[in-house]
């Protein structure tokens, strides 16, 4: 591959009609009943109008919010850890360009592993129901991969924004076919299995493969997904999205070149598992592909993403919120600000979940995964924002001393699924008043969307780490028009 990869500078492969040179597309068809076969003539054969401006509005804001999220994550150490692996580990191809390091590039799928990574190193990503991280694994897949593209043969703004809807709408069909999916997963990290997925057919989708090989591109991803649970809330968590976005990529490379791998990999074979190997209640259905008249309903248009306010996993914004609610009570009682010697007793009522209830955070990853601890941020403060998760904030004797006041409670009325849980947060003043707040949605999820004006604000906060005021609201303006885009070279040049 990596021949392939330093040949990068002349035509590879076909952008929605161009030439293609060097690499031989082999057709093999499939069997036109099976599941698998389904996904991968929808992969192939979906257009860009037929994305709807529901659609087109709402992955453009994923696009922007994932950049920001990125370009911010590129300050943090597991990044660096990450970019200093592949630079010193791998040959240097200087392809692919890297969030936050003006001049420094990579081969395409290690630059969409590090930005994958920056991507998720804060948690700070977006969230879908069924629960994954949908952009994360994606989006630098794409970038990567047009980037890697000849200057005369980049993907226009619709064909990049179609693949990237491509990925985003496999992930999701894939999770539906599960009701254990719909919940805080146990077992594996959802974005290391349907993230490669997805990454897989957004590939495959800009490479315009024949249906049969977007077919065999999702069996390959199936055979590089998978990360356990264990390592949330920990350095490594992170690398599963950049995992999920590289080896997507590498699935979708392989099979242009001709690599093939099971044809039933999406359906249910009795006794041979395909894709019900991570999911236990597992029923595919077929995906039907638009026709040119009729149009597709992606999921995105019934099902909004979820954007996150501050880093930390999306549990922690109901009891965030909660908490925030009883801050402004305390704050009225007393000198305006909060003490914890006003406080004799805090009582959490939240869903069960195992790794997402830290009760003493050693490190900024656990306290992203903490109910106990973003409940006391936002009741000491008012707020939980990014400085939380410094080692100052985290090691105030304020915060410490409230997290030994915590208990925490599970109500069977509130399970551990996105879209049904809530966030209760009571108080036991020294005085023996109580006081109660609870959250059923917070803001900036997909029932109480942000509005644009605060997504923007949350991206000029995150770019503005990194980038200078004119290019960050250039970029603004370029994701905003990107569907107007006869390519994509003005998004790409922008991302250092």
């Amino acid at each position: 591959m990596s021949s392939v990869l330093q040949k990068a500078a002349r035509p590879m492969w076909t952008i929605r009609g161009l030439h293609k040179s060097a690499v031989e597309v082999l057709k093999h068809p499939a069997p036109e009943d099976t599941v698998t076969a389904s996904f991968g003539k929808f992969i192939s054969e979906v257009k860009p109008q037929h994305l709807s401006s529901v659609v087109l509005s709402r992955s453009k804001r994923m696009v922007l919010d994932s950049i920001g999220v990125g370009l911010l994550g590129s300050t943090t150490e597991v990044f660096q850890l990450a970019l200093h692996h592949c630079q010193l580990v791998y040959a240097n191809h200087d392809v692919s360009s890297v969030y936050g390091r003006r001049g420094t590039k990579l081969s395409p799928t290690l630059a969409a592993f590090v930005n994958g990574v920056a991507t998720h190193s804060m948690d700070f990503d977006d969230t879908w129901h069924p629960a994954t991280h949908p952009s994360g694994a994606v989006l630098p897949a794409v970038l990567a991969l047009s980037e890697m593209m000849p200057a005369n043969s980049k993907p226009s703004g619709l064909d990049f924004l179609l693949a990237f809807n491509v990925g985003v709408e496999i992930q999701g069909r894939l999770m539906r076919f599960s009701n254990e999916a719909h919940n805080i997963p146990k077992r594996f990290h959802p974005p290391s299995v349907v993230g490669t997925m997805g990454s897989a057919a957004a590939c495959a989708c800009l490479l315009l493969l024949s249906p049969s090989q977007c077919s065999h591109a999702l069996a390959i991803a199936a055979s590089l997904s998978g990360a356990p649970m264990a390592n949330a809330a920990t350095q490594s968590k992170p690398i599963h999205i950049g995992n999920a976005s590289r080896l997507g990529m590498e699935a979708a490379i392989l099979a242009s070149q001709g690599l093939e791998a099971s044809q039933l990999v999406l359906d249910a074979v009795e006794g041979v598992a395909g894709f019900s190997a991570f999911y236990k209640d597992y029923a595919p259905q077929h995906l039907e592909s638009p026709s040119d008249n009729d149009g597709h309903a992606f999921l995105l248009e019934e099902q909004d993403m979820a954007f996150k306010r501050f880093p930390a996993h999306l549990g922690m914004h109901w009891v965030a919120d909660a908490a925030a609610s009883v801050h402004k009570h305390l704050v009225g009682l007393g000198p305006g600000t909060v003490s914890p010697s006003q406080i004799q007793d805090i009582l959490l009522r939240v869903p069960l979940s195992k790794y997402i209830d830290r009760p003493f955070p050693e490190s900024d990853h656990q306290a992203r995964h903490s109910f106990q601890f973003n409940a006391c941020s936002a009741l000491l403060d008012g707020e939980v924002t990014v400085e939380s998760f410094t080692p100052t904030a985290m090691t105030r004797p304020e915060i410490l001393q409230l997290l030994g006041r915590v208990r925490v409670e599970h109500p069977h009325d509130n399970p551990a699924n996105f879209n049904q849980m809530y966030g209760e947060v009571q108080v036991a003043l020294v005085g023996g008043d109580i006081l109660k707040g609870r959250c059923d949605s917070f803001y900036g999820h997909w029932r109480k969307p942000l509005t644009q004006e605060s997504l923007r604000k949350k991206f000029r906060n995150n770019a503005g780490a990194v980038l200078a005021s004119d290019r960050v609201e250039r970029l603004i303006e370029i994701v905003d028009q990107l569907d107007t885009n006869r390519d994509c070279s003005p998004l790409l040049s922008q991302l250092q």
